[in-house]
């Protein structure tokens, strides 16, 4: 019997995943069990940085380090 190769851990945080907003949503998804998550609305916030608000009811926007951050 043949045995997969598991990883021990597996997590991914916010600001490890490139940032693009198909990256974001697919990392939303998978912390979300699997329920997709996707773009409600997009503006242009006070710095100029795009805000994604998204269906999970957080607003997230790329830092100036090119990360992906929830805006407070």
């Amino acid at each position: 019997m043949s045995q997969a190769f598991v990883k021990e851990n597996d997590e991914q945080w916010l600001h490890e995943i490139p940032p693009t907003l198909t990256a974001l949503v697919n990392y939303l998804t998978r912390e979300n069990n699997g329920v997709r998550v996707y773009e409600t609305k997009s503006e242009t916030g006070e710095t100029g940085k795009t805000l994604h608000h998204m269906s999970n009811g957080l607003i997230y926007f790329v830092n100036d380090q090119s990360q992906w951050e929830i805006k407070w």
